[in-house]
Parts: structure tokens; C-alpha cells; sequence
């Protein structure tokens, strides 16, 4: 009975057409299952008898129907890894080709229809997947790029809500500006996965990604607080632009102050208590769900608490997590989970289509098409339009900015205007719109609504998507920023970690030099920047005084690869060599010491 209530609690991850649902109200009997009554049994003896089959009988029914819809979310993502794999061959990103392959699956006869619960986004896919993102984003490049980044987060998101309400409003019968904000609070973000899926290998110069980036970390809490307060106003009637105002900074502020704090308790837990690689990677997973559940609880904004602690944790990782048996076992967990997220989503916009256009309703296809198109068309304009001026007209009045903020050029503007691809937390936006009124009536226009974000979607996901790297190519854009080269500082790096190590070796092991064989070799090998490996070293065969060579030996590594931690440390306060690089340096230290420990602890 544990596990049937366990498949019952996981049914809601997806609704699968009148079929499935119609199943579960089916009763069957299996023989020899349940007992007869007897003859002379007393009635409420019956009565109790037939309570117990009516109950066994919807257990094996809800049974069957959860065995059936999880065949089908294995199937699912089992062909959504095969579809990757393909998008990989034919050099397609796969968030493209993903939404293509699921729209042509939705047309398939027989397929079942599926709807996409928007509480599933919301709750199970956005937490992780801002938290990651939040992960990733360097804090001294977000700070320093603030205010582009604001610019487009808030900026443009409440410029680009004004100009669809009033032009939905012009051109769509019976369209107020209420509804006109509601659409426009829905397809105002733009997708930092299909961005950054997208520009992946491509000469991209590193401001614009990070101004992406940090464009998607906000943007979907300001276009979440539009759609809230434009749901409110047609729910209710009424709106209060000072009101909103004032909710807006509230609602934003409070749920970056929750962030933080869960993010101290986090940094607590993690650097203070007896954790292991696979407790600290379990904590990871449960803090974005615990940050955004934490403010939606007090009707703040999640998405804002989950940006302001993720960066606040990934701002403070090397103090909490200082062994690299715990990062890499982090890194496999995340990147997987991530990856398969990521791809599941993309593939349920596609498969969601006939369930929008089987809700259009009183509007035709050609005219919700038509509707569609305009809005997208609206919808990239708007962001040239506001780039540019964006873009330019504060260097022309600040000098500060102007010295502070080197001139991108009209080609970094373009590229930042065409990498605006909408996608799934638009989706989950519009599907979350009420079927009913207060008053009991339909929800007016919402599967015109949903049909046009659906359309939104797929042209600024599809057509710029793929032409984003035909662009990229056709207006030769390149690095506009005077920026040291990888390979230039990862030898810079290496070059000040080595000199580290033999610091510390030359001042504090010189016994250990003259006696020991081995550590003497380590001084050469790093004189010489020949990698050690711990693999030799355990292949040795080794009598009691060479394993007592070995102990040193490992404990003098160990005692450098410390040193050279701190030197990361200090290198991240420089401001000179990128935190990207950093990173790598630091993950190449992570496999040295797993090469050294030869095991994980769990």
C-alpha cells in the first residue's frame, strides 16, 4: 500500500489526456485476491468484505494507471536522450531541436495528449535550474556589469509589458490593457539556457554573456511580479500603480533578504558540521527548493531569494567546500540533474501544442497564427529598440561610464538584441493563468494567451535561435574588451601555484628534502612542471620503511595542495586572472588530490 500511495503522490508530475484519467475510475479484480462472504455471514460483516474489495480493487486500478504514466515518463526521457544525442551529430543546440522533435511527436496519431502542469516548473524544474545558474554567474563580473544588467532585467521587461498592452490592446478584439500586461508580463524573459546553449563555442565576447546571464537571473522575477499584479487586476477590477510600485520593491527586496538568510544557515551547515561529499551534495540539491518555498511562503519573490542565495553560496563555495572530493562529486550530481532537466523541459513545450490548440476556442487558427506572429515581431523590435539607446545614450552623457564601460560597439548591441529567445518559464507563466473568474466565468482571451506565447516560443527560440550563429559570423563579432587570454592566464595560474608549492617546500620541509627521496623528486617534478600522479605511487611495491617514504610523501602533497588553495584565494581578490579560469585551475587541483586519495568518501 506504501508504494501504490508513493506512485499516487507522484501522478501529478503529469496529467496524460481522458484516457489515462478515465482509467483510473476503473475497478478490476484479480482471482483468488479477495475472500467471498459466507453464507451466514452477518451483513455488516458483508458490508466490511465489500469495503475491502472496492478498496483493493482502486489500488490495483490507480496501480496499473501510475505503472502506465511512468512507462511513459521513462520513454520519454529515454527518447529525449536519444534526441540530444542527435541535435550533437547534426551541430543543432539541442533546446532548438528538442521543441521541433516534440512538436512533430505531438502530431504523431495516437499520441496521448499531454498537459504541463504549471506547478511542476515553478516548483520542481525553476529552483534548480536558477540555483545553477546563480552557481555559475561570477559575482565580481555581475556587480561590475550591474547596470546593463538591470537596464534589460527591469528595464526592459517593464518597457517591453507597456508596449505589448497597448499594442495588443490596438489590434485584438476585446483585448484590454489589463490582458495586454498580463501577455506582456508572460513573454517579456527572455531563456538563459537557450542563450547560452546556443552561443556555446561561438567568438562571443565574455561582457555579453555575462550581461545574458545576468539578464536571465533577474528577469524572471520582475516579469513574475508584472504577471501578478496584471492577474490581480483583472481578477479584481481594480489596480493601484503606487500600490504595485511599492508591492514590486517589497516583494523583490524581502525575497533577496530571505535568500541571504537561508544562505547563512546553508554556509553554517555545510563549513560547521560533520558533513560528507554525498551530504553536502544531497544539501545543495534541497537548498534552492528550500529558499524559494521559504519566501513564496510569505508571498515574497522565490525567484529572487534563489539568485540572491545562490550567489551568495557560490560567492562563499571555497570556504565550505574545501576538499575535491566533494566539489567533483557536486559537479557529477548537478551536471546531470541539470542536463536532464533542461532537455525534458524543452521537449514538454513542443509535445504542449495540441493541448493549446485544442483550448482556442472561438478564435481560428489563422487568426491566433496571425495574432501570434505580430506579437513576436513586436516582441524583437522592442528589444532593439531599447538595447541601442540603452547602450549608448548613458556613455554619451556620463564620462564615468563612458571610462568605466568600454564602448561595445553597434555590433555588441546587435548581438545582445537577437540572443532574446523566450522559453519555458514564459510557458509555465501563461498555463498558470485561472481557468475561471471569481464570478465562475471563463477566464476571458487565456487560450488566445497561451496560443500566442506558445508562438512567441517558437519563432524567437527557433528563427533566432538558429540564425543567432549565421549572425554571430556574418557581423564578425569578437572580444571588445581588453581580456588576458585563456591559455595565457591558465599558465599565469599554473605559474604562481608552482612557485607556491616549491615556496613552501624550500621554508618548511628542508629535512624532509635532505632525507627523503621522494619529496626531493616532488621539488624536481615541480621545478620541472611534470605532473606526479598518486597511480605510481600505489603501484609501488613498497617494504615498511618505503610505505613510512609514502605517508611523508602523501602528507607533504596534502600540505601543498592546501597552500595552493589559498593561493586561488588570493588570486580571486586580484581582480587580474578571470574566476573562470580560476575554476579550472582549482578543479585540475580536485583531480590531483582524488588521484592522491584513490577514494571517495560517502
Amino acid at each position: 500500500m506504501a508504494a501504490a500511495r508513493l506512485l499516487q503522490e507522484t501522478s501529478w508530475f503529469c496529467r496524460f489526456g481522458a484516457a489515462t484519467e478515465g482509467s483510473s475510475r476503473q475497478t478490476s479484480q484479480k482471482p483468488g485476491v479477495f475472500k467471498k462472504a459466507k453464507s451466514g455471514q452477518p451483513d455488516s460483516a458483508a458490508k466490511t468484505n465489500t469495503s475491502y474489495i472496492k478498496e483493493n480493487a482502486y489500488f490495483w486500478a490507480t496501480f496499473k494507471t501510475m505503472h502506465h504514466n511512468l512507462l511513459l515518463i521513462l520513454g520519454l526521457l529515454f527518447v529525449v536522450m536519444l534526441l540530444v544525442m542527435l541535435a550533437r551529430k547534426i551541430k543543432v543546440a539541442y533546446p532548438i531541436f528538442l521543441v521541433l522533435s516534440g512538436l512533430g511527436i505531438s502530431f504523431i496519431p495516437g499520441m496521448p495528449e499531454l498537459e504541463l502542469d504549471p506547478e511542476i516548473i515553478f516548483l520542481i524544474f525553476l529552483p534548480p535550474l536558477l540555483y545553477e545558474a546563480a552557481w555559475y554567474t561570477s559575482w565580481k563580473d555581475f556587480w561590475k556589469w550591474r547596470r546593463p544588467i538591470g537596464l534589460l532585467a527591469f528595464g526592459l521587461v517593464f518597457f517591453t509589458s507597456l508596449a505589448v498592452a497597448y499594442a495588443t490592446k490596438a489590434f485584438i478584439p476585446g483585448f484590454t490593457l489589463a490582458f495586454g500586461f498580463l501577455l506582456g508580463g508572460i513573454i517579456s524573459p527572455p531563456d538563459a539556457v537557450a542563450a547560452a546553449t546556443v552561443l556555446k563555442g561561438l567568438p562571443v565576447p565574455k561582457r555579453m554573456l555575462t550581461i545574458l546571464e545576468g539578464e536571465s537571473l533577474v528577469n524572471d522575477a520582475s516579469s513574475l511580479i508584472v504577471f501578478r499584479f496584471a492577474l490581480a487586476a483583472v481578477m479584481t477590477g481594480v489596480f493601484s500603480f503606487e500600490v504595485a510600485v511599492g508591492q514590486f520593491f517589497l516583494v523583490a527586496g524581502m525575497g533577496i533578504v530571505v535568500g541571504i538568510a537561508i544562505g547563512h544557515i546553508m554556509y553554517a551547515i555545510h563549513r560547521f558540521l560533520p558533513t560528507t561529499p554525498a551530504i553536502d551534495a544531497t544539501l545543495t540539491v534541497m537548498t534552492p527548493y528550500i529558499m524559494f518555498l521559504a519566501a513564496e511562503q510569505f508571498h515574497f519573490s522565490g525567484v529572487m531569494s534563489v539568485v540572491s542565495g545562490g550567489l551568495f553560496i557560490s560567492f562563499r563555495s571555497h570556504e565550505i567546500f574545501k576538499t575535491g572530493s566533494t566539489r567533483l562529486n557536486m559537479l557529477g550530481v548537478w551536471t546531470t540533474l541539470i542536463f536532464g532537466m533542461n532537455a525534458l523541459v524543452f521537449i514538454l513545450i513542443g509535445l504542449e501544442l495540441p493541448h493549446i490548440v485544442n483550448g482556442l476556442g472561438e478564435y481560428s487558427m489563422s487568426e491566433a497564427i496571425t495574432y501570434g506572429l505580430i506579437v513576436s515581431a513586436i516582441v524583437i523590435v522592442l528589444r532593439f529598440i531599447w538595447v541601442f539607446p540603452a547602450t549608448f545614450v548613458p556613455r554619451l552623457m556620463s564620462r564615468k561610464i563612458a571610462k568605466k564601460e568600454p564602448n561595445p560597439t553597434w555590433k555588441g548591441a546587435v548581438g545582445v538584441s537577437w540572443a532574446g529567445m523566450r522559453g519555458v518559464v514564459s510557458l509555465a507563466t501563461a498555463l498558470s493563468i485561472p481557468v475561471a473568474l471569481p464570478s465562475g466565468e471563463d477566464f476571458p482571451h487565456r487560450s488566445l494567451i497561451l496560443f500566442i506565447t506558445f508562438i512567441v516560443i517558437l519563432v524567437t527560440l527557433v528563427f533566432q535561435g538558429l540564425t543567432l550563429p549565421f549572425l554571430v559570423k556574418a557581423i564578425g563579432l569578437k572580444e571588445f574588451d581588453s581580456i588576458v587570454p585563456e591559455e595565457e592566464q591558465q599558465a599565469g595560474i599554473r605559474l604562481r601555484l608552482k612557485r607556491a608549492a616549491l615556496t613552501r617546500l624550500n621554508r618548511h620541509f628542508q629535512k624532509e628534502l635532505a632525507e627523503n627521496e621522494l619529496v626531493a623528486f616532488l621539488k624536481q617534478d615541480l621545478e620541472n612542471e611534470v605532473e606526479i600522479t598518486s597511480k605510481k605511487l600505489a603501484s609501488l611495491e613498497c617494504d615498511a620503511s618505503q610505505m613510512l617514504e609514502v605517508q611523508v610523501y602523501r602528507g607533504v602533497l596534502e600540505d601543498l595542495y592546501s597552500v595552493q588553495r589559498r593561493e586561488l584565494i588570493d588570486l580571486r581578490r586580484e581582480h587580474f586572472f578571470s574566476d573562470e579560469e580560476i575554476r579550472k585551475a582549482q578543479m585540475q587541483l580536485d583531480l590531483d588530490e582524488t588521484k592522491l586519495n584513490r577514494q571517495i568518501h560517502f
